[in-house]
């Protein structure tokens, strides 16, 4: 079981400190009866029983149990006890692709090449048309393959029909024969500086690109509709809202997905709260120009910096490490950028207040960033939250470097339960102790954000939260958790996904918290997270999801709570 958090009794400390607090003459609304938990100014969980809504859809005021209500309010909701909780924010994911996956072929659930070539085959029969097939989430790791699957093994399925499948993690696609031949693939076809085509031993490509091979696929698919973009998009809110989550880090939006955002936007279709990072310098200069853009359509859009890539990632052997791979002797991963190039890109950012996310899995990627960190900080003074997306493999001889400046360590809690043997195979034993490395961020006075990566993984946070706290897996594996030094307390970890997702992307001052003065997003949950069990808190869900002090989602059946 998870231990109960030492929190207030009755809460009358927190209302003592709260009568100091300003508070309007009038609210607008009230959620009362609430079993609430916030954090505090000084990043403390609190406890409140009311939750005050001002007409700006913004917190008034929190209560305890005894505090006199107002008589007069534009509407009133019973909680009947339920859990109230800030809305959760995903500190990195890619809503497009979110919504793209939902809507395409879904592999991510296949635990064998067999099941992958079933699900092809039933989705390319229900689907005639479009001529192009597109689906995501094939992992050989879960498959148990022990080699990359290849075009041969679907060719027979959609014979002349090209079919585009993205690896789980998106750092590698596969690609049948019909596609390679719309592309111009050859054996002649060189690999791009970036990426790598799998080859077999004659030389020919197998139907794998990794990293930025993938390209060399990707320019002959026929690019998306608007409204099936649009359609994307709606799908995606809908999933976040029904996660409880209320805002994302768009980690890579191009051109085309602020287009689609600012759409919705104009037509008041755009639910979910995004803090966008261009990908790349292009993009990032063509939409925002001069600086990060005000935040558009009720503090709802906003694009805020960049995200660059350092390398590829552990699954596909991309992730750039110190030193070769325990399972691949040969090879120690991609480079994606020189120290040059990556200073010139961060340094062009830096210039106009952009904040910098950059991916870097691998040990060696880190140590890069951190170094060209090192050399910027001296020009680029100031609270500049330079962030490292990922940081998956630390040498931990590197760990304490992240505080130096103040840089975010943007992770993702269902990575470790995803990843753990293949981290094992990739590095072997005597490599993992920088892996994953929460608790060790925390100790080092980092700042640590928690995301879903999605569609990378689910977006849904509760398993994140519990994987987080006890380095398990949904079936309980490993006995004890992996690494479990490296576990975090439910408190630590779920300010990971609020207070400190929202000050990872600029917006500490308006989201991330129930604090007088900030947006009133919020869940109201199924059950206590903070007394739950571990197997409880994975299963938790919302049953509403509160925006700007309005209802946003509810949950279609049952559990609901009432209005007057």
């Amino acid at each position: 079981m998870i231990r109960p958090l030492s929190l207030w009794g009755r809460g009358k400390g927190l209302a003592l400190a709260l009568a100091l607090l300003a508070s309007p003459a009038l609210a607008d609304g009230l959620i009362d009866n609430a079993n609430g938990y916030t954090f505090d100014g000084k990043g403390q969980l609190v406890r409140f029983n009311g939750l005050l809504i001002d007409d700006q859809g913004k917190v008034a005021r929190l209560l305890d149990r005894d505090d006199k209500r107002p008589e007069k309010l534009d509407f009133r909701l019973d909680a009947r006890g339920r859990t109230v909780v800030p809305g959760l924010i995903d500190a990195h994911g890619h809503v497009m692709g979110l919504g793209e996956a939902a809507l395409s072929l879904d592999l991510s659930g296949t635990n064998s090449l067999a099941e992958a070539q079933a699900a092809l085959r039933a989705y390319a029969a229900d689907r005639p048309t479009p001529p192009w097939i597109r689906g995501r989430g094939w992992n050989q790791e879960r498959w148990g393959l022990g080699r990359f699957p290849t075009a041969a093994d679907i060719d027979a399925i959609t014979p002349g029909r090209p079919v585009v499948l993205d690896r789980v993690d998106g750092h590698a696609l596969l690609a049948n024969t019909a596609a390679m031949a719309a592309a111009g693939i050859t054996a002649a076809t060189k690999d791009p500086a970036g990426g790598r085509i799998e080859r077999d031993a004659k030389g020919k490509p197998t139907g794998v690109f990794v990293d930025a091979a993938q390209e060399l696929i990707r320019k002959a698919v026929p690019p998306m509709l608007p409204r099936d973009r649009d359609a994307a998009l709606a799908k995606a809110q809908e999933i976040l809202l029904g996660f409880g989550i209320t805002a994302i880090a768009d980690m890579g939006t191009s051109g085309e997905d602020w287009l689609v955002m600012r759409r919705a936007g104009d037509a008041g279709r755009l639910r979910v709260r995004i803090i966008s990072y261009a990908g790349g310098i292009p993009t990032l200069l063509a939409v925002a120009g001069t600086g990060p853009t005000p935040w558009l359509y009720d503090g709802r859009l906003r694009m805020i910096g960049v995200k660059l890539y350092d390398d590829g990632a552990l699954g596909s052997r991309g992730a750039w490490l110190k030193a070769p791979y325990a399972d691949a002797p040969g090879q120690t991963g991609l480079s994606f950028l020189d120290d040059t190039k990556l200073r010139n890109l961060m340094s062009r950012a830096a210039m106009d207040g952009f904040q910098t996310a950059v991916h870097a899995i691998g040990d060696a990627a880190n140590a890069q960033v951190l170094d060209a960190i090192d050399e910027l900080a001296a020009t680029y003074k100031g609270d500049r939250r330079w962030r490292i997306e990922h940081a998956q493999i630390i040498d931990p001889a590197d760990l304490s470097r992240f505080a130096k400046h103040g840089v975010v360590a943007s992770m993702q809690p269902v990575h470790q339960t995803s990843d753990r043997l293949m981290a094992e195979a990739r590095l072997g034993q005597a490599r993992l102790g920088g892996a994953y490395a929460w608790k060790a961020m925390l100790d080092n006075k980092v700042p640590l954000a928690f995301g879903s990566d999605a569609p990378v993984e689910s977006p849904n946070p509760f398993p994140a939260l519990a994987a987080a706290v006890s380095r398990q897996d949904a079936a309980g594996q490993p006995p004890g958790g992996w690494q479990p030094q490296q576990s975090v307390t439910l408190a630590e970890a779920f300010r990971a996904f609020t207070a400190t997702a929202a000050y990872a992307g600029f917006a500490e001052d308006r989201i991330g918290t129930l604090t007088p003065g900030h947006m009133a997003d919020f869940l109201i949950l199924d059950r206590d997270i903070f007394t739950a069990g571990i197997a409880d808190l994975r299963t938790a869900r919302p049953l509403e999801t509160w925006i700007g002090g309005k209802r946003a989602w509810t949950a279609p059946q049952g559990g609901q709570a009432s209005s007057n």
